[in-house]
């Protein structure tokens, strides 16, 4: 599928602001299921842009724009191929063990999601050695996207993942990290996936950077899982990075003098072509 994405980021201050410094994360990686044709990032006001890839591999620019402002336009346009995603075979979960070691720093806990006993407050069962990880990782994501109710109004950036399994109301962030503590206390290295999602108006996420969970497949790689829809990431997910939590991934954060208390205005549209 071709996916022609139009992410546009707007703050407006009540007085000038200088000096903002602007960590941007809206490049789509390039990857095995995905192929980046073109990629441009435009600034208003003029802006210094340099880019770098973080530890996780993602291409980070950096925006900084000097001179006093009273808006700052950051709009990011991109065009990318996604490419069809094989079914895993069965795998035990008894081979895990021989990949957790290599693969730590998606089984710790995150200030975003932290230890606990996730399985237990989430009322998931837990699996045995024998049991068949892509099913279990299936069914799971089929379990939270029924036990939860998807509400932009619920919860904010900073909701604990504790008040979210609580109230059970949130996007896909809560969705994500829910699913990330039940399959990482469970010994499967898991990471948070930030991107776009091409919707048809069938699906729920698509009106903003979309997340998702990647669980690691012993002799399979990393599979995309996506509680909010139930479904696996395939074609219509176009993937930015990925990271231990939301915080790894944010798609745009930054400081500025002035200014006051600025508005934020984010606009993602998202055209497939099969």
């Amino acid at each position: 599928m071709r996916c022609e994405i139009r992410h546009t980021t707007e703050y407006r201050y009540p007085k000038s602001a200088w000096d903002s410094f602007n960590e941007v994360r809206l490049h789509p990686s390039r990857e095995a299921r995905q192929s980046v044709r073109s990629f441009h990032l435009h600034v208003e006001p003029e802006a210094e842009i340099t880019s770098h890839k973080d530890y996780f591999g993602a291409i980070v620019h950096h925006v900084h724009v000097h001179e006093p402002h009273l808006t700052l336009k950051i709009e990011a346009q991109a065009i990318v191929d996604t490419h069809p995603v094989p079914d895993p075979p069965p795998i035990s979960f008894a081979e895990l063990r021989a990949i957790r070691g290599p693969h730590g720093e998606f089984l710790f806990a995150s200030p975003r999601v932290p230890a606990g006993d996730w399985p237990g407050v989430f009322g998931v069962r837990r699996p045995t050695p024998g049991d068949d990880l892509p099913t279990f990782l299936m069914d799971l994501t089929t379990y939270l996207r029924r036990r939860f109710t998807y509400d932009t109004r619920a919860t904010s950036v900073g909701t604990p993942l504790a008040e979210f399994a609580t109230h059970g109301r949130g996007v896909c962030q809560d969705f994500t990290h829910a699913m990330l503590g039940v399959v990482r206390t469970l010994g499967v290295p898991a990471r948070y996936v930030s991107g776009y999602l091409y919707s048809g108006g069938e699906m729920r996420g698509a009106e903003a950077t979309h997340a998702w969970v990647e669980c690691l497949l012993p002799g399979y790689g990393w599979l995309g899982y996506d509680p909010t829809n139930d479904c696996l990431a395939r074609e219509r997910h176009v993937k930015i990075g990925h990271g231990r939590e939301y915080s790894d991934v944010s798609p745009v954060r930054g400081t500025y003098y002035g200014g006051g208390r600025g508005e934020l205005d984010v606009e993602v549209r998202v055209y497939g072509e099969q």
